[in-house]
């Protein structure tokens, strides 16, 4: 058992066991997993010297096995005793967790207040996961914002579960108990290859690849302007009606999940028409963006549903960088090389259609619903600028505009435009989407057979 070398100030005569941390490995469904867990107990489960020499062991334990490692944080940033030495642990931690994003998964948990350094670790991870009430993540805690700033604020108010499942996008996975939450790591594991040079596990789920959907039909509305949930669709689809969604509470104009078709994990990204009609802004640009490089990263097939009414207008977005952001999501679908299907439900205008996965960025197989629209713009929108003209010096405005949209619609944005100058591959019948979708899956499973040495992984979000 390694212990620190009392050489901090006020340590002289405190040299206990683990120092603060406990490292290893172990299985998860059959499978190895490596792990540290922060000791509370401890010295406040701060990190110092020898604590940090564990942990960079294990990590580099990981890498080697190419196993997933997950980390139980609950630690209270440097040791302050130890000066230097533990901001240099800390540094060896974060090089370490940079050098294996995108070769092996990351999972962090947080199980405790985590300040400082020990909250840049797990933003460097693949996944994030929280529990209320128990998880609490800032650089800064509540009484050093107090002093300079003035602020008063809880730690759960400044950097609770909630907030970083709802506010911040930091946390993936929020949960009530650390019994659901350990769970819900378990299972995620079940989803994600042990490394970036193997597939995902492939599981006998029982569900018949030819089922039919015949409940989409009535799940999404043909008018283009009614909401539904996507969730409903994306349940109708995947094996089981099984998926775990990353980001549930944040950005959710958009969707992100895991889930299984065939028994295969795939990726899933898809516009949310419940929540501000399925826009998309910063927030869901970045949030679909870590995805699909995660997606990617660890060869996992990715589908997009489609049902975009373009991007967010609006100063707020333009000043923050929409622009940016949104580049972001079209640098992660370009750049990544895994089987990409993408089917259009609805509606896909504009810029956010070429975005969503558009055969002209590379996806491999694009699909639409007999009541597709893609178009520059909504029928409206277009006549209003194309016929403005002809509609002001109408004796009757309205019903030249009427007369005119129905026009636009009939000669671009029939359901076959697309597809009759090869941007859409096929359009399908609701009712056959899983078996479409899992037969192109499988025809396209030949393209992981070539899996690259690594990969580009993620980010800080």
């Amino acid at each position: 058992m390694r212990r620190h070398r009392a050489t901090g100030f006020g340590l002289e005569n405190r040299r206990p066991y683990t120092d603060g941390v406990v490292t290893g490995w172990g299985t998860v469904h059959g499978r190895t997993v490596f792990a540290y867990a922060h000791d509370f107990r401890i010295f406040g489960g701060s990190l110092g010297e020898a604590h940090a020499a564990k942990i960079h062991k294990v990590m580099d334990m990981a890498v080697k096995a190419g196993a997933p490692l997950v980390s139980l944080n609950d630690g209270a940033g440097a040791r302050i005793q130890e000066g230097v030495s533990a901001l240099a642990g800390y540094g060896g931690i974060f090089r370490r967790n940079t050098r294996a994003s995108g070769v092996i998964p990351q999972i962090s948990v947080m199980l405790g207040p985590c300040a400082g350094g020990a909250a840049y670790s797990p933003a460097l991870t693949d996944f994030v996961f929280m529990v209320r009430e128990t998880s609490q993540m800032f650089i800064t805690g509540p009484d050093v914002v107090q002093a300079v700033t003035g602020e008063e604020i809880t730690q759960n108010g400044l950097g609770g579960a909630d907030v970083h499942g709802t506010v911040s996008g930091v946390a993936g996975f929020v949960y009530d108990d650390e019994e659901e939450c350990l769970e819900e790591v378990r299972h995620l594991l079940s989803l994600l290859p042990s490394n970036n040079r193997e597939l995902p596990p492939v599981l006998d789920t029982g569900d018949p690849a030819a089922r039919r959907t015949d409940a989409l039909v009535d799940l999404v509305p043909a008018e283009g302007n009614r909401p539904y949930d996507m969730r409903a669709v994306i349940q109708e689809i995947v094996d089981d009606g099984e998926l775990l969604e990353v980001h549930a509470s944040w950005a959710g104009n958009i969707i992100c999940a895991l889930a299984r078709m065939d028994g295969r994990p795939v990726g899933i990204v898809a516009n949310q028409p419940a929540v501000l009609a399925g826009v998309l802004d910063i927030h869901a640009s970045e949030k679909a963006a870590r995805h699909i490089s995660t997606c990617d990263a660890f060869n996992i097939p990715l589908i997009t549903l489609v049902d975009v009414p373009g991007f967010l207008p609006g100063v707020d977005q333009e000043h923050n960088g929409i622009i940016r952001h949104g580049a972001k999501l079209l640098y992660a679908y370009c750049n990544a090389t895994v089987p990409r299907i993408s089917l259009v439900l609805r509606k896909a205008y504009g810029g956010a259609y070429i975005v969503m996965d558009s055969q002209s960025i590379g996806a491999d197989l694009t699909y639409a619903w007999p009541t597709n629209e893609i178009a520059v713009m909504g029928a409206e929108g277009a006549a209003n600028v194309i016929f403005r003209r002809e509609i002001a010096a109408s004796d009757d405005p309205e019903a030249a505009r009427a007369r005119l949209v129905k026009e636009y619609k009939t000669d671009l944005m029939h359901p076959y435009y697309a597809a009759e100058r090869g941007l859409v591959d096929d359009v399908i019948d609701p009712s056959h989407t899983r078996s479409a979708l899992i037969e192109a899956l499988r025809v396209l499973r030949a393209k992981d057979a070539d899996l690259p040495s690594r990969k580009h992984g993620n980010p800080p979000t």
